[in-house]
């Protein structure tokens, strides 16, 4: 199975948001125990670098030890100006999704994914279904 996070789920991370934390930590444990099945994408290094200040080095560092950068191409932001969604950022992601092969995007933003053809689970959503099975 492969995972494509979406930027609010590093977010979560990186800003130790208190609400989402544990359930997005317990993914990212997920995606470091299974190297090379979880993806991000190319522009969310970028606005994860751009939200978290002063430097987001360090934790990218890590990150990309263990979550890949999904291969995209012109062909691939074509095809996200093509999909039905409203946020073109949120296309940029199933485009990636697409590319890397995922099964899910993880979001904690659901609806944004309503038109996806990849399903999107919330964190919590995916800790319950395979991570608690598996405990």
């Amino acid at each position: 199975m492969k995972l494509l996070f979406d930027t609010d789920i590093l977010l979560d991370i990186a800003l130790q948001r208190r609400e989402f934390f544990e359930d997005s930590a317990r993914v990212l444990e997920w995606a470091e125990a299974a190297p090379g099945q979880a993806a991000v994408a190319w522009h969310s290094l970028s606005n994860l670098a751009y939200l978290v200040r002063p430097d987001a080095r360090p934790f990218l560092r890590e990150l990309l030890q263990f979550v890949e950068v999904a291969p995209t191409s012109t062909e691939d932001a074509r095809h996200a100006l093509a999909l039905l969604f409203n946020d073109f950022e949120d296309a940029l992601q199933v485009a990636a999704a697409q590319s890397f092969g995922a099964s899910f995007i993880i979001t904690r933003n659901l609806t944004h994914y309503r038109r996806s053809p990849i399903p999107a689970l919330s964190p919590k959503q995916f800790v319950e279904r395979f991570i608690e099975t598996s405990d």
